[in-house]
């Protein structure tokens, strides 16, 4: 499973960033940023979470 951040509507909000800091960090320009190019399986679960909580709805889960 990959990860995509739209940039156009992220906020900085960084709720992914507290539910899955090993998976999402925020860049030198405030927006999220995926640190994996997969997600690693035990950790899934927080990146479907961080999905879901998404404020901006600017997270996309993609079947690898």
């Amino acid at each position: 499973m990959r990860v995509e951040v739209d940039r156009e509507l992220c906020e900085s909000n960084a709720v992914c960033v507290g539910v899955a800091p090993d998976v999402f960090e925020l860049g030198d320009d405030d927006l999220a940023r995926p640190l994996v190019d997969e997600v690693p399986p035990d950790r899934e679960a927080a990146v479907r979470e961080a999905v879901a909580l998404c404020p901006k709805v600017a997270l996309t889960l993609h079947d690898s």
